[in-house]
């Protein structure tokens, strides 16, 4: 994937498993068919690479937009888009066109070029963390030794770009907003990044591949060898999951748009093709933060059933991509939004405790090489504080008994 490849054949090129690369091998062999310098063919490899990795997500953040309207509207027992298109199919080129039309409109207070620039910061580091992902066997856009870490670096430019924009609107809703939203997030980052520890510690390594190759294989010959089938996995899995829902600023955990409260956040001073932008990147991060999620605990690429190495691997990512998306259109659909208070409670005295509970129970886990020691040890020790945090966060937020007096009549 750094260069042209000459005794690449064509068999292989055209191989199913492939079809994803083959915009950037054909754009290498083209440029080594022109006599381009090999730097020169590596930088085409990988813009063709990044091209597709863009234009697949993108085509899938319009669909998505479609998908999750028709999803909550039949959760709801509604219709959902129907007008643009056989069943609505053409409802996202028609919320593009009216994006696009609509007045840009610019508060007199507001810094014109922040407040121009944060939309675009917004987008930017989903496309850079999309980029590192292992989608197949056969495609990693780019395969960074650090790229577990690349991957969390360049999360951190969201907060900058939320802050940017709601002080640059030049209002205080927008600013209020905007520090609500980074509190969220700074606050949903901790248990994120502790709970993939436990996977580099298991793994050795922060390379994104390097980690799906190491849950490779069956167990009995017929369970995945994935983290997620581990007991400090299977917490580890639960706390980033949880996490990911409050950093991709979805329901029950959307806190930064708040109609009676804040108006629309960080957001309310935007319109127009700006305002599209953010919810791009808001569905750019949730396409990442899913794809990561895939890639530390569900085996990435990795088949789950054995005697399937005929499918690409590729179709087996997106597959369960599409399947912990369904599971966040479903979570908007069912829970209401919690208070501010409740949010913050929440991560910082549970989900923080718990993954720092995963990090020893994954040493002890891999020391013990797996096995009844392994599970004897690591079950109680996070089943125990998995139980007495539920039990108290049932009574502190379940609501109180209310006692209603009615007027004699």
């Amino acid at each position: 994937m750094s260069g042209f490849d000459a005794s690449h054949s064509a068999a292989v090129l055209w191989a199913p498993e492939c079809w994803p690369r083959l915009p950037q091998r054909l754009v290498e062999m083209l440029l080594h068919f022109c006599g381009a310098p090999d730097w020169l063919v590596t930088i085409g490899g990988l813009v063709a690479a990044a091209g597709t990795v863009v234009g697949v997500f993108l085509t899938g953040f319009a669909l998505l937009s479609l998908i999750e309207r028709k999803t909550l509207a039949r959760i709801q027992n509604r219709i959902g888009p129907n007008r643009a298109g056989w069943f609505g199919i053409l409802q996202p080129v028609a919320d593009g066109i009216k994006m696009l039309t609509k007045e840009d409109i610019v508060p007199t207070k507001a810094e014109w070029f922040l407040h121009l620039l944060a939309p675009i910061l917004i987008v930017v580091p989903s496309i850079l963390a999309l980029g590192v992902l292992p989608y197949g066997r056969e495609w990693v856009p780019v395969p960074l030794d650090l790229g577990l870490l690349f991957f969390f670096a360049v999360g951190t430019l969201t907060e900058l770009a939320v802050f940017m924009a709601g002080w640059a609107s030049g209002s205080k809703f927008p600013m209020l907003g905007a520090m609500r939203a980074i509190s969220q997030m700074v606050s949903y980052e901790l248990p994120l990044m502790l709970s993939a520890l436990g996977v580099i510690m298991v793994s050795g390594t922060l390379s994104l591949p390097g980690i799906v190759a190491q849950q490779s294989g069956f167990l009995l010959g017929f369970i995945p060898a994935w983290n997620v089938f581990t007991p400090w996995g299977l917490s580890a899995g639960l706390v980033f999951y949880i996490a990911s829902i409050a950093e991709a600023n979805r329901c029950p955990f959307d806190l930064p748009e708040g109609e009676s409260e804040i108006v629309a956040g960080h957001m309310t001073e935007y319109s127009g093709f700006k305002y599209a932008l953010f919810f791009m990147g808001e569905y750019l991060g949730l396409f990442a933060i899913s794809g990561l999620g895939i890639t530390l605990f569900l085996g990435g690429w990795q088949a789950p059933f054995p005697g399937l190495g005929s499918v690409p691997s590729w179709i087996w990512f997106f597959s369960k991509l599409v399947v912990v998306i369904f599971s966040f259109l479903w979570i908007r659909g069912t829970f209401p939004r919690v208070r501010i208070d409740q949010l913050m409670r929440f991560a910082w005295l549970c989900l923080i405790p718990m993954a720092l509970l995963t990090i020893p129970a994954a040493g002890i886990w891999h020391f013990a090489g797996g096995g009844l020691i392994g599970w004897a040890v690591t079950v109680p020790m996070l089943l125990v504080p998995w139980v007495v945090l539920t039990i108290h966060y049932n009574k502190r937020l379940a609501p109180a008994t209310r006692t209603y007096t009615f007027a004699d009549s």
